[in-house]
């Protein structure tokens, strides 16, 4: 076993969107750069086993859905034929394809590529081992903590069988169950279930709260929910699941009804998708004076930095949302701070996407957090089915809505669901960043026939002038 010594400027621990867009962005302001990942190439949990191969599948389901929809409008397909085989194959050469160019940009900046494990021996040393074995420390100025975050799997659900999936497993598609139970409403378990049910597997969603997707406003909720209740088997609320039991090739499932009453049922596969947590449990943190809260979450200021001045934290380690997106522009701004720059990380608006069929996508404050929080808001909502755009898609049930401050007309959120919903959040992210007013976002020409003029016309309902939907005008602010 050989051991290794070196000496760096900068070290990066985990390579995901934040960590390789942190070392990326330090290498191209001059520094020295290590970067230490236990991948092959960068891209960590959102490009090996998160936000790109589940995107991959959900454009398959996707198409495998508007396939049986164009009935509809009188075009007709016969059943698709899937091959499970060439799916995974296709969603695997996507992650290699992009896991692949970040390799080769990490040679381009001259990132020294390090792929292993690392542990804090102390706030300038780190022990790594690498993936043939070798084991080394190396020895830093500065460090930025990105290890992102794991999902939960409680010991209720270990039951050590390979019919109990996390995403993880979920994501690999070894095969298309006939009876699959999805434990938890969230967006990942929601977008599985999208995945699932078009492949046609029979999905059984279950949710401990009262609705899905925790977080969102309910009226977009529930023409999501109304949209993919269909595809699903069940949809069950205020739901529990108390006990799981292999029973020879299925999973014998104990559920806690609403009404207290409990049952049994069998499936033949279950994905259990609660949530996540962050990977600062063998991280070493303890060797140093990094300070974490309740939850596990790495305490930093808003540029990063750790209770150790050389040593900041990004993405999931650091707090909600655990967002790829977010990660990413914390990780720029770590960059920046540790080389000199007075570059805070606050911004006004972190974008939520939920890329089921429809999407749903929101912005800023949502219409619960301004009640909640006693915050002073007008809505103004824009439905799809006055949209030219929106009916030559199919897609009637969509829905905009703005959440504007009703004493100067400033734009405070934005929420959306329907077909490209994460796409067309961008407009009402731009909009926030900018402080802009609705009537700012209502006098911007948009084009026609598109989507985008759902926001525009939002806006445009805030005032009483919607060319496509009455209501009593209101005086400009």
């Amino acid at each position: 076993m050989a051991t290794f010594e070196r000496t760096t400027q900068l070290v990066v621990l985990g390579a995901g969107p934040g960590g390789y867009a942190a070392a990326f962005m330090a290498a191209d302001l001059g520094m020295e750069v290590t970067l230490v990942n236990r991948e092959v190439n960068p891209g960590g949990v959102c490009l090996y086993r998160g936000c790109i191969p589940s995107k991959a599948l959900l454009h398959a389901a996707k198409v495998i859905n508007e396939a049986h929809e164009a009935a509809t409008y009188g075009v007709t397909f016969g059943t698709p034929q899937i091959d499970l085989d060439k799916l995974r194959g296709w969603k695997e050469s996507v992650v290699d394809r992009l896991t692949g160019g970040l390799g080769h940009m990490t040679k381009q900046r001259k990132v020294t590529y390090l792929q292993g494990e690392g542990t804090l021996r102390d706030a300038h040393q780190l022990d790594v081992t690498l993936s043939n074995g070798d084991q080394g420390v190396v020895k830093f100025e500065k460090m930025i903590l990105a290890t992102g975050s794991r999902p939960i799997f409680p010991a209720i659900f270990n039951i050590g069988s390979p019919l109990v999936m996390d995403s993880t497993a979920a994501l690999e598609l070894k095969d298309c169950p006939q009876r699959l139970l999805v434990v938890g409403g969230g967006y990942i378990g929601l977008e599985l279930s999208c995945v699932y049910a078009a492949l046609g597997s029979q999905v059984t969603v279950v949710e401990a709260t009262p609705a899905l997707l925790p977080g969102a406003d309910r009226d977009l909720v529930q023409v999501l929910q109304k949209s993919i209740q269909p595809k699903m088997s069940r949809v069950m609320l205020n739901t529990k699941v108390m006990q799981l039991k292999e029973v020879g090739q299925q999973v014998e499932v104990t559920l806690q009804m609403p009404s207290g009453e409990s049952v049994q049922e069998n499936f033949d596969r279950v994905l259990i998708s609660i949530g996540r947590r962050p990977n600062t449990e063998s991280v070493g943190l303890e060797h140093t004076k990094i300070e974490v809260d309740g939850r596990g979450f790495v305490k930093i200021d808003s540029q990063g930095r750790t209770h150790e001045p050389n040593i900041f934290a990004i993405g999931d380690i650091s707090g909600d949302p655990m967002l790829a997106h977010r990660a990413t522009h914390q990780g720029r701004v770590a960059a920046e701070a540790l080389h000199g720059s007075k570059a805070t990380f606050e911004p006004r608006a972190i974008p939520a996407v939920v890329f089921t069929d429809p999407e749903l996508a929101w912005a800023g404050l949502t219409e619960q957090q301004c009640k909640d929080q006693n915050i002073q808001h007008s809505v103004a909502k824009f439905p799809w089915a006055a949209s030219g755009r929106a009916l030559t898609l199919n897609q009637p049930s969509g829905l905009t809505k703005m959440i504007i401050d009703p004493e100067d007309g400033r734009l405070l959120g934005l929420g959306i669901v329907g077909s490209g919903a994460g796409e067309l959040i961008a407009e009402g992210v731009l909009a926030l960043e900018m402080g802009a007013l609705a009537e700012d976002v209502g006098l911007c020409i948009h084009a026609h026939p598109t989507l985008s003029e759902t926001v525009m016309e939002s806006a445009d309902v805030f005032f009483g002038t919607s060319t496509h939907i009455y209501k009593p005008k209101r005086q400009p602010v």
